[in-house]
C-alpha cells in the first residue's frame, strides 16, 4: 500500500462507516450500526499506530502531498492534501484510539435508546473523520473544511435529543459561538492568502515569511500579529477559551459518551493543534504570544473556580476541561508547544476517563446526574470507582501519574518565561493546582464515599437533565455496576492516564520527537532551552516536585475537599451563605449569559429591527424603490399636462427655446 493510499484509508474509513450506518441503518439494525462504524474506526486507529510506529523507529518520514486538486483560481490551488509528521501522527492516535473505546463503551450507554441509536454512531463517526481531515491537511482551505466540519457535528451531537428544548438552546449556543471564532479564523486566512505569497499550503507560508517580517497593514499593525491574533480567535472558539468558552458547559446535554469525544481528544484540541501547527508564525510574534498566554491564564484559572460549586457530575468535568485547555493554551503562548501538545495526549486520556466514567456513575444512579443525590458509590461499582480516582489523580497532577509529567511541565515553563505576563499567569496555573484538586475531589467524595444520599430523597424525583429515561434510585434501590462493554472502555483508558506521560515525557519535549515539526526561536523565546537543561530524567522530575509548591497545593485542595464534605458536610451551605455574593457571581456564571444574551442576542434583535424598519422598509423600499416610482409619476403627470395638442401651444414653447438659445449665445461671447 502506498503511502498516498494508506493515509486517505485512514482519513476515509470513519467516514464510511458513518455513511452506511446513516443511509442504511434502518437496513441493517442495530448490531449492524456500531459494527461497520466501530469496524471502520478501529481499522484506522490500527493504521494510525503504524504510522506514528514508523516515526519512533524511523522507518517513516516526513509526508507532503496533494491528492486531489478540486478548484484552480487566479493561480491558486484548492487541494485536499495531506501532511503527516509526527506531530499530525500523534493526534491522529489520540483522535481515533480514544474515539474507538467511545464507540465500543456507546453500545452499553444507548442501549436502552429506542430511536437515534444508528444515527448516534453516524455522527459520532463523522466526527472523528472531520478531526482526521483537519489534522492531517496540508493546507489551510482543508484546515477549514475540517474545522467548519467538526463544529457542524458537534451541534447535531449536542442537539442528538433535539425534542428538548434546552438541547435544542445548547447546540445553537455551541455553533453560533463557534461561528464568531471561525469568522476570525476566516479573516486570518483571508490574510494569508493575500498577504503570504498568494498560496494556502502550508509549506509555501512558512517558506515565504521573511518576505512579510516588518510589514504594516491598517496604517501601523504588524501584519503577522494581526494575522496570528485573528487565527487564535477561532482557537478561542473551538478550544473554549475566555470569553468564548460559554458553550462547552452546555454541551453536556449530549449524551455522555459525545461529551467525552468532544472534551477529550478531538474538537477541544483543535485550536491548540492549529497554534503548534502554525508555530513558525507565531514565534514571529511576540505580542500575539503574550496574548494568547493571559488567555489561556484566565481561562485556567476563573473556570477552575466555576467547577468549585457545581452539582451535575459532568459539569464539573466539563469545566474541568476548561480550565486543562488553559493550562494547554498558557504554554503555548510561552513557546513550549511540545508541552502543550504532551498536555493534549495525556489529557485526552483521563478526561476521556472521567467523562466515562461519569457516564457509568449515571448509569448506575438510573440516570440521575446530581451529585447531592449520590454518596458511597464505591460500595456498589468498584471498577468505576478505582477508575475514576486513577483519572482524577492524573488530572490533579498526582506525581507517577500522567497528568503530572505535563502539568509539572507547563508550570515550569510559565515560570521560566519572561513574556509581558507572565508573572500574572504563573500565579493563575500555580493557584488553578489547589483549586483542580478542591473541585475534582469534592466530586470524588460527593460521588463515592459518604452517606447514600438517594435513600433519603422523595421516590422518583426528577429535578435534573434527562436523557429520555426514567429518574434516580429508589429508597431500596442499590447502584449496580456497568457491564463490560462500558467498564472495559475504562479500564483501557486508566492504563494510559497511569503510565503513558512517564514513557513519553523525554523523547516528545526533550528528545528528537517533533524536530523540524515544531519550530522555536530559542534565541527570543528560551523556555524550552531552559528546561532540557535542567531535566535529568523522569525519575528525578519525582523527587523534584517534593520541593515545589505545585505537589503541596494539590494536597491542600484534597484535604480541604475531604473535611468540608466528608469530615463536616455542612460546613459548604454555612460558606456558600457567608459568601454569599462570590457564591452568586459563580453561580451566574460570571453572568456571561445574561451580558451575551442581553447586549448581544437581544442586541442583534433590536439592530435586525431598526435596520427592517428604518434601512429597508423606510429607506430601501419606501425611499429608493417606490419613492423613484412616485418621483417618475408626479414629474410625468405634470410634463403630461404640457401635451395640449394645440398649435399655438407649441409655437409658443418654440418661440420660448428660440428665446433661450439667443440668451445663451450673448452670455457666452460676454464671457468669453
Amino acid at each position: 500500500m502506498s503511502d498516498m493510499s494508506l493515509y486517505l484509508a485512514i482519513a476515509l474509513l470513519p467516514l464510511a462507516g458513518s455513511l452506511l450506518a446513516g443511509l442504511f441503518g434502518n437496513m441493517i439494525g442495530r448490531a449492524g450500526a456500531h459494527t461497520v462504524t466501530i469496524l471502520g474506526v478501529a481499522i484506522s486507529a490500527v493504521l494510525s499506530g503504524y504510522v506514528l510506529w514508523g516515526f519512533i523507529d524511523g522507518s517513516r518520514t516526513r509526508f507532503d502531498d496533494n491528492a486531489y486538486t478540486w478548484l484552480t483560481m487566479g493561480g491558486i490551488e484548492f487541494s485536499v492534501g495531506f501532511l503527516i509528521d509526527t506531530l499530525s501522527a500523534m493526534m491522529m492516535v489520540v483522535i481515533t484510539s480514544v474515539s474507538l473505546l467511545v464507540h465500543i463503551y456507546t453500545i452499553g450507554y444507548m442501549h436502552d435508546e429506542e430511536t437515534g441509536y444508528q444515527r448516534f454512531f453516524s455522527y459520532i463517526s463523522l466526527f472523528t473523520f472531520s478531526m482526521l481531515m483537519l489534522v492531517m491537511s496540508n493546507n489551510f482551505i482543508q484546515l477549514f473544511f475540517g474545522w467548519e466540519a467538526v463544529g457542524l457535528v458537534s451541534y447535531l451531537l449536542i442537539g442528538f435529543y433535539f425534542k428538548r428544548e434546552s438541547a435544542i438552546f445548547s447546540g445553537l449556543k455551541a455553533f453560533l459561538a463557534n461561528r464568531v471564532g471561525d469568522f476570525g479564523f476566516l479573516l486570518g486566512i483571508g490574510l494569508v492568502l493575500a498577504y503570504f505569497g498568494g498560496s494556502l499550503r502550508y509549506q509555501d507560508v512558512f517558506a515565504y515569511l521573511p518576505n512579510v517580517v516588518g510589514m504594516k497593514i491598517f496604517g501601523s499593525a504588524d501584519l503577522i500579529t494581526v494575522t496570528c491574533l485573528l487565527l487564535f480567535v477561532g482557537a478561542m472558539g473551538k478550544s473554549a477559551q475566555f470569553p468564548l468558552h460559554v458553550w462547552l458547559p452546555d454541551s453536556m446535554e449530549g449524551p455522555t459518551p459525545i461529551s467525552a469525544l468532544i472534551h477529550a481528544a478531538t474538537m477541544v484540541t483543535a485550536g491548540l493543534f492549529m497554534v503548534s501547527r502554525m508555530s513558525p508564525i507565531y514565534e514571529l510574534s511576540t505580542t500575539a504570544l503574550s496574548f494568547i498566554m493571559i488567555i489561556g491564564a484566565i481561562t485556567a484559572l476563573f473556570m477552575g473556580f466555576l467547577g468549585t460549586i457545581q452539582t451535575d457530575i459532568k459539569r464539573v468535568v466539563a469545566y474541568s476541561t476548561l480550565s486543562q485547555l488553559g493550562y494547554m493554551t498558557v504554554a503555548l503562548g510561552v513557546s513550549a508547544y511540545s508541552i502543550a501538545m504532551f498536555h493534549v495526549m495525556t489529557h485526552a486520556f483521563f478526561k476521556a476517563l472521567l467523562f466515562l466514567a461519569a457516564g457509568s456513575v449515571i448509569i448506575g444512579m438510573h440516570h440521575d446526574q446530581d451529585m447531592r443525590h449520590m454518596g458511597n458509590m464505591k460500595k456498589y461499582m468498584p471498577i468505576t470507582w478505582i477508575t475514576m480516582l486513577i483519572g482524577n489523580l492524573s488530572l490533579i497532577g498526582t506525581p507517577l501519574f500522567s497528568g503530572f509529567y505535563s502539568k509539572d511541565s507547563i508550570i515550569e515553563a510559565v515560570q521560566l518565561s519572561h513574556l509581558p505576563g507572565s508573572g500574572f499567569a504563573y500565579f493563575a496555573v500555580l493557584a488553578s493546582v489547589f483549586v483542580t484538586a478542591f473541585y475534582a475531589f469534592r466530586q470524588y467524595f460527593m460521588v463515592f464515599h459518604g452517606k447514600e444520599k438517594w435513600r433519603e430523597l422523595p421516590e422518583h424525583h426528577d429535578d435534573h437533565h434527562d436523557e429520555g429515561h426514567h429518574h434516580g434510585l429508589g429508597k431500596n434501590d442499590n447502584p449496580h455496576e456497568s457491564p463490560l462493554v462500558v467498564t472495559i472502555p475504562l479500564i483501557l483508558l486508566a492504563i494510559p492516564s497511569f503510565i503513558i506521560g512517564y514513557i513519553v515525557i523525554e523523547p516528545m519535549l526533550y528528545g528528537d520527537f517533533f524536530k523540524g515539526v515544531i519550530y522555536v526561536n530559542n534565541e527570543i523565546h528560551p523556555v524550552m532551552e531552559h528546561m532540557k537543561e535542567e531535566f535529568h530524567g523522569p525519575v528525578a522530575m519525582l523527587s523534584h516536585s517534593l520541593h515545589s509548591p505545585v505537589l503541596y497545593l494539590a494536597i491542600a485542595g484534597v484535604l480541604s475537599a475531604w473535611f468540608l464534605y466528608i469530615k463536616a458536610p455542612h460546613l459548604p451551605a454555612k460558606i456558600a451563605s457567608a459568601f454569599s455574593p462570590i457564591y452568586k457571581l459563580l453561580d451566574n456564571k460570571y453572568y456571561l449569559d445574561i451580558i451575551y444574551y442581553n447586549v448581544f442576542a437581544k442586541g442583534s434583535r433590536a439592530l435586525g429591527t431598526f435596520f427592517w424598519k428604518v434601512g429597508d422598509t423606510a429607506i430601501i423600499d419606501n425611499g429608493i424603490v417606490n419613492g423613484s416610482a412616485k418621483l417618475v409619476g408626479a414629474v410625468a403627470a405634470q410634463v403630461r399636462k404640457m401635451q395640449t395638442g394645440f398649435i399655438y401651444t407649441y409655437a409658443a414653447f418654440m418661440v420660448f427655446g428660440v428665446l433661450v438659445l439667443i440668451v445663451a449665445f450673448f452670455w457666452s461671447l460676454w464671457f468669453q
